[in-house]
C-alpha cells in the first residue's frame, strides 16, 4: 500500500498540466476563406514537452527510441543532440526536448491521451501576453517576440517556465523554441488547390505576407514559413512540442 501511495504521489508531481482554454474568434493570418475562425474551448499542455518527459515515453514504446525508429517516421537527425538512446546528456531534464519528428510527437501526445495541437489552438494560446488574451495589436509586444526569435540559439537549452506565462497560465510559447502543430502541412490549402488535392507551399516571406491577414505580424509569418518548409520526418534542433486535449 505504502509502494501504491508512493507511485501515485511521485506521478502526480511529473504529470502534465493542461490549461483550460476557453477558446473564441482567433484573427487569422492565413489566407483561408474568412479573416477569422472559431476556436472551440481545448486544455493545452502548460510547458513544452521535455527530455525527461520524453525519455519516459521512450522507455515505455522503445520502437520510437533513436536506432530503433522507422526511417518511415524521422530522419537521421532524430535525437542526434542526446549522448544515447537513452541518456539525454548534455541537455538539461526539464529543458524542452527537440529534433523530433512529427510523427514521433504525435506519438508521444497520443501516450497521454492528448494529440498535437492544430494551427488555430496554438495560434490562439500564442496570442496572448500575461495580461491580455490577444495582445497582438501591441507594437512593443510584437518587437519583443522578434527580438527572442532574432537571438541564437542557446545550447543546451534552458529549462521551461523560467518566463512568466501568458494569461491562461501557458508558458515558453515564443521565447524558447519552435513548436509543431498537427496541421502543419496543410496551412496553405486554398479553396482552389483543395479540390485537386494540392498544396500551395510558401516559397517567400515577402510573397507570402501579401496574402496574409495580419500582415504587420511578421512572427506568425516566421511560424507560417518555417512549418510550410517541413516534412513530417524532419527534425530540427530549436523544434519541439506541446500536447493539446479536448474539453
Amino acid at each position: 500500500m505504502r509502494a501504491l501511495l508512493a507511485f501515485s504521489l511521485i506521478s502526480s508531481v511529473f504529470a502534465a498540466d493542461y490549461m483550460p482554454i476557453a477558446g473564441g474568434t482567433l484573427r487569422t493570418a492565413l489566407p483561408t476563406d474568412g479573416e477569422t475562425v472559431q476556436v472551440v474551448a481545448y486544455r493545452l499542455r502548460s510547458k513544452p514537452v521535455s527530455n525527461q518527459d520524453y525519455l519516459n515515453f521512450l522507455k515505455n514504446n522503445p520502437q520510437w527510441q533513436r536506432g530503433q525508429i522507422a526511417p518511415l517516421f524521422a530522419n537521421l537527425d532524430y535525437l542526434a543532440n542526446w549522448q544515447s538512446a537513452t541518456d539525454y546528456s548534455p541537455n538539461h531534464p526539464l529543458a524542452p526536448v527537440t529534433q523530433i519528428s512529427w510523427f514521433a510527437a504525435n506519438a508521444y501526445c497520443a501516450s497521454e491521451k492528448a494529440q498535437l495541437p492544430t494551427w488555430s489552438q496554438w495560434e490562439f494560446a500564442a496570442a496572448a501576453d500575461a495580461l491580455r488574451k490577444d495582445a497582438r495589436n501591441d507594437p512593443l509586444w510584437r518587437a519583443k517576440i522578434l527580438r527572442w526569435y532574432a537571438e541564437p540559439a542557446i545550447t543546451p537549452l534552458a529549462q521551461s517556465g523560467q518566463q512568466i506565462a501568458n494569461i491562461y497560465g501557458v508558458y515558453d510559447m515564443h521565447q524558447s523554441i519552435w513548436e509543431w502543430v498537427e496541421d502543419f502541412n496543410g496551412l496553405f490549402v486554398t479553396t482552389d488547390s483543395r479540390g485537386q488535392g494540392d498544396q500551395t507551399l510558401l516559397e517567400t516571406c515577402g510573397a507570402a505576407s501579401l496574402s496574409l491577414g495580419d500582415k504587420e505580424n511578421y512572427a506568425i509569418l516566421m511560424r507560417i514559413a518555417l512549418l510550410a518548409a517541413l516534412n513530417g520526418t524532419d527534425t530540427v534542433n530549436t523544434l519541439g512540442f506541446r500536447c493539446a486535449k479536448h474539453i
